[in-house]
C-alpha cells in the first residue's frame, strides 16, 4: 500500500467511525424510542405488578374497618340426643329424647369509644401511604427502564467503535507489512501495529460482552428485547435551580409522602388503642326455636332482644401497654417525616449536581474530541514526511478512540442523570412524562371495594393495566 492509500484509509475509516457513532444515538424511521421503552415497562414490569396488587390488598382495610359499625348476624343449629334418669322410693324412671334447636343472633355495636372511627380513618390512611410506595416504585422501574435503554445504547456505540477499530488497525498492519517488505518500515514498526490489533480485538471482545449483558438487563425490566434503539428525544422539565429541586423534593418525592401518611396512620392507631379502654354498647338480638321428637312433641319459641354494656376496667396491664406502644410509634413515624425530607433534599441536590457536572463534562470531552482530530490529521501529516512514526499515529488514534468512548459514556450519563433529577423531585411518572399509555388508576379498585358489604372478588390475577397511580384522597 502506498502512503497516499494509507492516509486515504485512515482518513476515510475515522470518517466511518464518527458516522457510526452518529448513526447508533440518532436512530431510525423503524427505532425503537425511549417512550415506547418506558410505555412497556410501566404497562408489563412485574416489580410494577406486584406493586400495584400490593395496593388493591390495602384498599381492603378500610371495608374491614367498617365492619365495625356493620352487625354481625350468626345462625345456629344443633341436634343431639338425651337421656335422662330418675329414681324415687317407689319409682324408676328412664326417658330418651332426640332435640333439635336453632338460633339466630343479631349483635350491633353502637359504641366502642370512637374505635371503629379511628381504625376506618387509620386504614386510609394506609391506603395513601401505598399508593405513594406505588409511585416510588414506578418512579424506580422507570428510571431502571431509563438506564437501560442507555446502557444498549452506549455499548452499541462502542462495539462499533471498536469494529471500526480493528478494521483500521487491520489495514494499518497490512500498509505497514507492505512498508516493511519494501524496506521503507522496520521490524518493529510491525510488531507495534500487530500489538495494537491484538489489545484492540481485545477491547472489542469485552465490548460485546458488556453489549450482551446490558440487551439483557434490558429485556428483564423493560420486558421486549432492543431493537434499533434511538436516541432519545424525550426531554421531561427540570427544576430551575438548586432551590426549586430541593423545595420540590421535599414536598412531591414519594418517600416523603408515604412518610407523612404512615404518621397520620399511627396517630388514628393511638386512637384506636385508647378506644379499647372504654365502655363498649352492643344490642343483641336473638330468636331460638327448639323441639323434640317425644310422645307429646314440645316445642319452643324465644325471642330477646337486650343491650349489653361492657366496662373494661383492668386487662391485665396489656390494653395499657397498647396504647403507650402506639404512642412511641407516631413519634417515630414523626421523626421519619423530618428523616425522609433531609433524605429526600439531599438527593434532589446530588441529582442536581450530578447532572450540572455531566453537561459540563460532555463540552469539555467534545472540545477533546475536536482536538484530538486535529492531532490525529496533523500526525498523520507528519508521519507522511518522516518526522512522525507509526507508533505516534498509533498512539493518536487510540487518543481519538478513548475521547469517542468517553463521549458516548458521558451523554449516556447526561441522560441518565437528567431522569435521576426528575425522579428526585418526584416527578418520573408516566402521567408527568405524557406517555401514551393509559394511566393506572389506584381508586378505581378503592372505590369498587370500600363501602363492599359482601363479596369474595374474582380471580387471583393482576387486574388491567389501565388505572392511574396519582395518591387520591379516599
Amino acid at each position: 500500500m502506498t502512503k497516499f492509500g494509507m492516509r486515504f484509509g485512515l482518513l476515510s475509516t475515522a470518517a466511518a467511525v464518527a458516522f457510526t457513532l452518529s448513526g447508533v444515538l440518532s436512530g431510525g424511521a423503524n427505532a425503537q424510542s425511549l417512550e415506547e421503552a418506558l410505555s412497556e415497562a410501566y404497562l408489563s414490569n412485574p416489580t410494577l405488578q406486584a406493586q400495584r396488587a400490593q395496593v388493591r390488598a390495602t384498599d381492603e382495610g378500610v371495608p374491614q374497618a367498617k365492619a365495625g359499625w356493620r352487625p354481625n348476624v350468626e345462625l345456629i343449629a344443633d341436634s343431639g340426643l338425651l337421656r335422662s334418669r330418675s329414681r324415687t322410693r317407689t319409682t324408676r324412671t328412664n326417658s330418651t329424647r332426640l332435640t333439635h334447636g336453632i338460633e339466630l343472633q343479631v349483635t350491633q355495636n353502637v359504641y366502642n369509644g370512637g374505635g371503629t372511627e379511628a381504625a376506618v380513618e387509620g386504614a386510609k390512611a394506609d391506603v395513601l401511604t401505598n399508593r405513594a410506595e406505588l409511585t416510588s416504585t414506578e418512579q424506580t422501574v422507570l428510571l431502571q427502564a431509563v438506564t437501560a435503554y442507555m446502557d444498549v445504547l452506549r455499548d452499541t456505540a462502542v462495539v462499533d467503535l471498536n469494529e471500526q477499530n480493528v478494521l483500521r488497525l487491520q489495514r494499518q498492519l497490512e500498509a505497514t507489512r507492505d512498508r516493511y517488505d519494501a524496506g521503507v518500515a522496520t521490524l518493529t514498526d510491525v510488531a507495534q501495529s500487530e500489538s495494537r490489533i491484538a489489545r484492540a480485538r481485545s477491547d472489542q471482545l469485552t465490548a460485546e460482552g458488556d453489549l450482551e449483558v446490558s440487551r439483557a438487563v434490558f429485556e428483564e425490566v423493560i420486558g421486549l428485547a432492543p431493537a434499533n434503539l434511538s436516541r432519545p428525544t424525550l426531554n421531561p422539565t427540570l427544576p430551575s435551580g438548586r432551590d426549586e429541586a430541593k423545595s420540590l423534593a421535599v414536598q412531591r418525592n414519594p418517600s416523603v409522602l408515604s412518610a407523612v401518611y404512615s404518621r397520620r396512620s399511627a396517630l388514628h392507631d393511638v386512637e384506636a388503642q385508647f378506644a379499647d379502654l372504654l365502655p363498649q354498647v352492643d344490642i343483641i338480638g336473638t330468636a331460638s326455636h327448639n323441639w323434640d321428637k317425644t310422645s307429646d312433641g314440645s316445642r319452643s319459641r324465644e325471642y330477646q332482644v337486650a343491650a349489653q354494656l361492657t366496662v373494661p376496667i383492668y386487662q391485665q396491664g396489656f390494653e395499657t401497654s397498647q396504647v403507650r406502644s402506639a404512642k412511641m410509634t407516631a413519634a417515630q413515624a414523626k421523626m421519619q417525616i423530618e428523616a425522609a425530607r433531609r433524605d429526600a433534599s439531599e438527593q434532589a441536590l446530588s441529582a442536581w449536581e450530578t447532572y450540572q457536572s455531566v453537561v459540563a463534562t460532555i463540552v469539555a470531552i467534545r472540545e477533546e474530541v475536536r482536538a484530538a482530530e486535529i492531532a490525529l490529521e496533523g500526525v498523520q501529516q507528519e508521519e507522511l514526511v518522516g518526522q512522525r512514526t507509526v507508533l505516534d499515529v498509533l498512539d493518536a488514534e487510540q487518543e481519538l478512540l478513548d475521547a469517542k468512548v468517553s463521549l458516548v459514556q458521558a451523554e449516556r450519563d447526561e441522560t441518565v442523570a437528567r431522569f435521576e433529577l426528575v425522579a428526585a423531585v418526584g416527578s418520573l411518572t408516566a402521567q408527568d412524562l405524557g406517555l401514551d399509555v393509559k394511566i393506572y388508576d389506584p381508586s378505581r379498585h378503592y372505590d369498587s371495594v370500600k363501602d363492599e358489604w359482601w363479596g369474595l372478588g374474582g380471580e387471583v390475577e393482576p387486574h388491567d393495566s389501565d388505572e392511574t397511580a396519582r395518591a387520591v384522597q379516599p
